[in-house]
C-alpha cells in the first residue's frame, strides 16, 4: 500500500529516505499525524486571524465566536465535498466515511462550508461578511500550507510520474516510482500567496473583500494547474473532468473579473468596516482617509 511507502528525495544530489508513521500513542491513545497536522494549521490560522482582525474593523472575539458556525460546517462540507465525488469508495463500507483522521478532506469543500459558517454568523450577530472573509483569507493560506503535509505523510495527493530533479520516491514491495510531490507544490504555493498578499497588498486594502478575491484568485490559479498533474483528482460522475480543477479555473476567473471592475471602480476607502468605525469613533472622514 502507498498509505505505508517508503518515502524518497534527492536533496541536493544526495538521496534521503524518510519512512514516517501514519500515527503514534500517547498516554495509551492512538493519535493520526493527519489530524494533528491539521490542528497545528488551524491553530496557526487562529492566531494569526485573532491577531490581525483589528485592521479589518473585527475584534478577536469576533473571530472566536464566528469559528464556532465556520467549523462544524467546514468539516463537514469537506468531507461531504469528498466523499460525494469518491463514493465508490465508500458505498460499501459507510461506516469509514466518519473518519476523517484517516485523510480525505477536501479544501475546496471546507472553503464552502466556512463561508457558509460565516455568512451564518454575519447575519446573527449584523456584521459584514466582507471583512471575515478577508481576514480569513489569511487563515485559509495558513492552514491549507501547513495542512497538505498531512497528505505527506499519508502519502497521498502526489502527482504523475515524474522524472524532474525534485521527484519524490515511493518505495513499495514492488520497487520505486517518483512521482511529483504536488502536496509540496500545493503548500509553497500557498505560502508565497500569504507573503505576497500580507507584505504587499495587506495595508493597500481599498475595500472590504479585496483580500479574499486575492486569496481566491492565487488559489485558483495554482490548484488548477497542480490539479491536473494529481492521480487522486476527483471527477464528475462518470466523466474525465476533474471537479476541483473546475472550480478552480472558475474561481480564479470570476475573482480576476472582479477585482478588475473594482480597481476600475475605484471604491470610497471610507466604506471599509474599519474606516467606518474610526469615523463614527472620531467624527470626521478625515480619520479614514489618514487611517
Amino acid at each position: 500500500m502507498m498509505s505505508t511507502a517508503t518515502i524518497t528525495f534527492t536533496i541536493f544530489g544526495k538521496i534521503v529516505t524518510i519512512n514516517p508513521s501514519n500515527s503514534f500513542s500517547l498516554f495509551g491513545h492512538v493519535f493520526y499525524w493527519y489530524g494533528v497536522i491539521i490542528a497545528a494549521g488551524f491553530l496557526l490560522a487562529v492566531l494569526y486571524v485573532t491577531r490581525y482582525a483589528k485592521e479589518y474593523g473585527l475584534t478577536g472575539d469576533d473571530i472566536i465566536d464566528m469559528l464556532v458556525y465556520a467549523v462544524p460546517l467546514a468539516i463537514v462540507s469537506a468531507r461531504l465535498y469528498y466523499v460525494i465525488f469518491n463514493f465508490e469508495t465508500y458505498k460499501d463500507s459507510l461506516g469509514d466515511i466518519v473518519k476523517i483522521w484517516k485523510g480525505g478532506l477536501a479544501i475546496y469543500g471546507g472553503v464552502i462550508g466556512g463561508v457558509l459558517g460565516a455568512f451564518i454568523f454575519s447575519r446573527v450577530r449584523k456584521i459584514p461578511l466582507a471583512p471575515i472573509l478577508d481576514v480569513g483569507a489569511f487563515g485559509l493560506m495558513i492552514g491549507q500550507a501547513i495542512g497538505r503535509w498531512g497528505n505527506f505523510i499519508n502519502r497521498e495527493a502526489y502527482g504523475a510520474e515524474t522524472a524532474l530533479p525534485w521527484k519524490m520516491g515511493l518505495i513499495t514491495k514492488t520497487g520505486i516510482s517518483y512521482y511529483h510531490p504536488t502536496f509540496l507544490y500545493e503548500s509553497c504555493w500557498n505560502v508565497i500567496g500569504f507573503l505576497a498578499i500580507h507584505f504587499i497588498f495587506r495595508k493597500r486594502r481599498k475595500y472590504d473583500g479585496q483580500i479574499f478575491l486575492m486569496y481566491l484568485a492565487w488559489y485558483g490559479l495554482g490548484r488548477a494547474m497542480i490539479e491536473r498533474l494529481r492521480l487522486d483528482s476527483l471527477y464528475f460522475f462518470g466523466t474525465k473532468i476533474r471537479v476541483s480543477m473546475v472550480l478552480a479555473a472558475l474561481t480564479c476567473l470570476v475573482s480576476v473579473v472582479m477585482l478588475v471592475y473594482y480597481a476600475l471602480k475605484k471604491p470610497d476607502p471610507a466604506k471599509m468596516l474599519v474606516n467606518s468605525k474610526k469615523i463614527e469613533a472620531s467624527g470626521s472622514p478625515d480619520v479614514a482617509a489618514n487611517g
